[in-house]
């Protein structure tokens, strides 16, 4: 467990670093950071230009200024904005509950629905309720979100007028705001979990042991709940990290067709201003997320299926 432990926190790190340094790379390829901080260079003396450059710390080459913003970082500071001046930490920190909780309802959708339609598909093979499932997992991949989204909007929103199009609402009760972006962002992640639960599930039904318990005498349900879907929900999550990764890539575009004030929305923001600081502090963030959900995605294995121990 120790050398589990070890070698999760090693990749944590790798990753970290590695998604960071590529966005301060890229920002210092497309041109002179100081034209983007000194709006646009115009009016800047030489000596402003050498004290600004000495605080951005844009005076060291790439490698040097990576290790000033990380350690900036680890004190918690991440820097100022490109625009208002504002602290990175702050404006990420505002906009990342927003995200989670989108993020959260996405997910339980997802894996909610999927699962449960991945399993009835699978026990009642060739039937109306198989072929009703398999058809949300290919529509639901083969959509694109934003079409989802507009299609949403313009049936629930326009026509009927019972969901709000856009926005969060005032509190997190105001539940009407999270249905349109929920569905939408759960959508690619509800097909695979189906997809793959419903393959898992005809792969475990077919087994021996299955046979056996069936020859015991064990009732139906005894049998796809204990026996068949506990060895089944393996591969589920197996991807469970691939499909967050989807959540997170998703997010941008959803949380700004909906105008919702989360993360998503604000990296294009981010993107549109050139505001390389604040990308990389959404990147960071971005990338702990994902680190984690991968981490307690491993530690799930040992329980659901007891011969994998972390020795």
């Amino acid at each position: 467990m120790k050398r589990f432990l070890i070698g999760r926190l090693v990749f944590a790190i790798v990753s970290i670093v590695a998604a960071t340094f590529i966005v301060l790379v890229l920002s210092r390829a497309s041109g002179d950071p100081l034209l983007l901080y000194a709006n646009s260079g115009y009016g800047l003396s030489a000596e402003g230009e050498r004290v600004l450059r000495e605080r951005l710390g844009l005076d060291h080459n790439v490698v040097v200024q990576y290790g000033l913003w990380l350690s900036r970082t680890l004190r918690g500071d991440m820097g100022e904005t490109m625009l208002d001046r504002k602290p990175v930490s702050r404006v990420v920190f505002t906009k990342l509950p927003n995200t989670i909780q989108l993020a959260i309802g996405s997910w339980f959708i997802a894996t909610f629905f999927g699962i449960t339609l991945g399993v009835l598909s699978a026990v009642k093979r060739g039937s109306k309720i198989d072929y009703l499932s398999r058809t949300v997992a290919l529509f639901g991949q083969a959509l694109p979100q934003f079409w989802i989204a507009l299609v949403l909007i313009l049936v629930f929103s326009v026509y009927l007028k019972w969901l709000p199009a856009g926005l969060r609402g005032d509190s997190i009760w105001d539940i009407k705001y999270y249905i349109l972006p929920t569905i939408t962002l759960s959508s690619s992640a509800l097909a695979g979990y189906l997809r793959i639960t419903r393959s898992a599930m005809l792969e475990v039904m077919d087994s021996e042991y299955i046979r056996l318990a069936r020859a015991k005498g064990a009732t139906i349900n005894t049998v796809i709940w204990k026996h068949a879907f506990r060895n089944a929900l393996i591969q589920p999550l197996t991807v469970a990290t691939m499909l967050l990764a989807g959540f997170l890539d998703g997010a941008v575009l959803v949380e700004t067709v909906f105008a919702w004030p989360g993360m998503g929305s604000g990296v294009l923001t981010a993107v549109n201003n050139n505001d390389f600081a604040l990308l990389q502090g959404y990147v960071f963030f971005f990338t702990v997320l994902f680190v984690f959900a991968t981490f307690i995605t491993d530690i799930l294995y040992a329980f659901v299926d007891p011969r994998i121990r972390y020795e």
